[in-house]
């Protein structure tokens, strides 16, 4: 083998650029500004100095209990709606479609406003207030219980 026979295998040529290489002088950074600095932490929720889109939400104030609030229901309806002895419950209301099905599970009570004068039998379930148990047994009705009612 002669030395003109010899050939010279090429390296690869890699691009290195300043700073330990592979990047180039700003590294991909950009120039100035938050991010080219080091540690550089920008909020996610940052806009650019706009109004974010948490700010601009309504703001909620409070707390919705998850125990949805009482059917209130006056003396006057059941006067209306119940004949004299019938019995008052949550079927009964639903079946007069004082209430809705998925209202059954709701509490409901009895309020004073209006007058009575039909003996109404209310179930022990049904919330009333002071004064319309007071014009109820005034009236002759009364309030039994669950167990009451089984017996009959």
């Amino acid at each position: 083998m002669q030395i003109h026979e010899l050939k010279v295998n090429k390296k690869k040529s890699r691009k290195r650029i300043g700073r330990g290489g592979k990047r180039g002088t700003y590294a991909g950074r950009g120039m100035k500004g938050q991010k080219a600095r080091t540690g550089a932490k920008v909020d996610p929720l940052f806009e650019g100095g706009h109004t974010t889109l948490i700010e601009r939400l309504k703001k909620v104030r409070g707390f919705k209990s998850v125990n949805p609030k009482k059917l209130n229901f006056n003396l006057a309806i059941l006067e209306r709606k119940f004949q004299d002895g019938e019995t008052v419950s949550r079927e009964t209301l639903f079946q007069k479609k004082l209430i809705k099905g998925k209202d059954k599970r709701r509490g409901i009570k009895i309020l004073g406003a209006g007058e009575i004068t039909k003996k109404l039998i209310i179930e022990k379930e049904i919330f009333m207030s002071a004064s319309a148990r007071e014009k109820l047994e005034k009236a002759g009705g009364k309030v039994i219980s669950n167990k009451e009612i089984k017996e009959k």
